[in-house]
């Protein structure tokens, strides 16, 4: 199952300025946080090493459209699976909308993890944001490549079949220990969450229709046994309805309060109890 990601940002430099810049791919890197590496083999065919979350990949890539000023459209063709489309369009003179647009399948238990975590949708909005400061910043292009790929082709926005000769691919991808470690922690807590709800979903339907109500006789006590707080209080119950302990009582002050008044209540505090 693939992902798509879809982001755009206004950058204040021209467009050629803007466009320039972006065909440096070799300084990707210095701008694409996830991208240590890009090497251009010919004008139309990259090899990328890339680690997002602890993942490492690398994939070979083939420009399938690229219009000067307009659009760069490329897909893989081996390794990660990854296809997509970068936009240029001039907003008056000095300015430029940047639309990137990424369609990726995401490959193992870290990646589908971070995938479900939007690792790489935020990956690529902070990398334009990193463009637009590189670009704005320095006023110009370092460099730019001003040739045509199948200008007339008009390939559209390329998704993840267009990559069709990386899918099923291994993907070249090394995972560090780290990675392992934090998708299995995602895991682990997702698995420890469900077995809390369904264990407190559990509780409550055994409490709803198990527990017997309580009709006070003793057949009911001796095929239900009482929980321990419930047999104390009925110890204490029977040694405060004792009379023969509390007839040994020799409290004075019981016997001067009971020679008070005879006709005291002792259910409302009078007289002697």
């Amino acid at each position: 199952m693939t992902t798509k990601a879809e982001k755009s940002i206004q950058v204040d430099v021209p467009v050629t300025t803007a466009y320039n810049q972006w065909t440096q791919f070799e300084d990707f890197p210095h701008f694409m946080g996830g991208v240590k590496e890009v090497r251009q083999h010919s004008d139309q065919r990259l090899h990328w090493v890339a680690e997002i979350a602890g993942v490492r990949r690398e994939w070979d890539a083939t420009i399938l459209e690229q219009v000067p000023d307009q659009k760069i459209a490329w897909a893989a063709t081996e390794g990660a699976t990854n296809a997509g489309a970068v936009r240029f369009q001039p907003v008056g003179t000095g300015s430029t909308l940047v639309h990137l647009t990424l369609e990726y399948e995401p490959e193992g238990l870290v990646e589908q993890v971070g995938d479900k975590l939007n690792l790489v949708q935020r990956q690529v909005e902070s990398d334009l944001q990193r463009f637009k400061a590189l670009v704005e910043s320095e006023g110009y292009a370092t460099g730019g490549w001003r040739g045509s790929i199948n200008p007339g082709e008009d390939v559209g926005t390329p998704g993840a079949n267009a990559a069709f000769p990386s899918r099923g691919d291994s993907g070249k991808a090394g995972v560090s220990g780290k990675a392992v470690a934090a998708g299995a922690a995602a895991v682990a807590g997702v698995a420890a969450a469900a077995a809390g709800a369904a264990a407190a979903g559990s509780s409550g339907k055994h409490e709803a229709t198990e527990q017997p109500p309580r009709t006070g006789g003793t057949e009911d006590v001796a095929v239900v046994p009482q929980p321990p707080v419930i047999e104390v209080r009925d110890e204490v119950v029977v040694d405060e309805s004792d009379a023969g302990r509390y007839a040994t009582r020799t409290s004075t002050e019981g016997a001067e309060r009971g020679a008070v008044d005879a006709d005291d209540d002792p259910m409302i505090g009078g007289g002697s109890r």
